[in-house]
């Protein structure tokens, strides 16, 4: 049984992890911690980290950025791996995290769904084969009309994958709507859709001379994010200190 505190427990997805983990036989939540405790839980809620008085495997962090610097220092304190999954962290706390992680074991990736992993995985071998053959390559992200940034910061991991696997040769294009030029064989298009409750549409394009190959992915609700951050704690268990990426959950 792996026990964790799931920290952010009474935002969104920490309630959706929690009703995930109530139905998992394999794990189980032995505290809570938000600055609100609004008696909806069947565990203990503290509403600090610091108070946090219970033993556990690791911590699943959908939190808010302020609350991250202390979560930090608590695992460090404690060995406790952490599954950070709180977005908007600014460049020093992105250097705490990498400096926790020479003490324990810290997970964090751009997304947490275990499909879209398995995706940035598969495009690697298929850039691999179809951009030196000439195919162009666009990615389109579409999400719900509350998101403030663009585009996604998964459409940019699935950008990051495809230009890792080409050595860095490929240069990323938001807007076409200034210049008047064909496109260059050596960009990767990125196009933005915002509107209704799109909770997270991904289409990867890769287009050549009479054919066309498409990669995507449908989030139909936020739990495909929880569900890859109980596999995440389950992975993390008993993991030396290091840096760890979903990547390292699919295998």
């Amino acid at each position: 049984m792996v026990k964790v505190i799931m920290h952010g427990c009474n935002g969104k997805m920490g309630q959706t992890i929690a009703g995930l983990i109530a139905a998992d036989e394999e794990i189980e939540i032995v505290a809570g911690v938000d600055a609100r405790d609004e008696g909806k839980n069947l565990f203990p809620v503290f509403s600090s980290i610091r108070d946090c008085t219970a033993e556990a495997d690791a911590v699943i962090d959908f939190s808010v950025a302020a609350a991250v610097d202390a979560l930090l220092d608590y695992c460090v304190e404690k060995k406790l791996p952490c599954v950070l999954c709180t977005t908007g962290l600014s460049e020093a706390q992105l250097e705490k995290a990498e400096a926790a992680s020479r003490e324990v074991a810290v997970l964090k990736s751009a997304n947490m769904s275990l499909g879209i992993n398995m995706l940035l995985k598969l495009l690697k071998e298929a850039a691999g084969t179809l951009a030196p053959a000439g195919f162009d390559i666009e990615i389109v992200e579409k999400h719900h009309n509350q998101k403030l940034d663009a585009p996604s910061g998964t459409a940019l991991a699935l950008a990051d994958s495809i230009n890792e696997k080409m050595g860095g040769a490929y240069e990323y294009v938001y807007d076409r709507s200034q210049v008047r030029q064909k496109r260059d064989a050596k960009e990767i298009g990125i196009s933005a859709v915002r509107g209704g409750t799109i909770v997270g549409d991904h289409d990867v394009i890769f287009a050549g001379a009479d054919e066309v190959v498409t990669f995507s992915h449908r989030a139909y609700s936020k739990a495909v994010f929880g569900k890859g951050a109980i596999q995440a704690a389950k992975f993390l268990k008993g993991r030396p200190a290091g840096m760890y990426d979903m990547a390292d959950v699919i295998g």
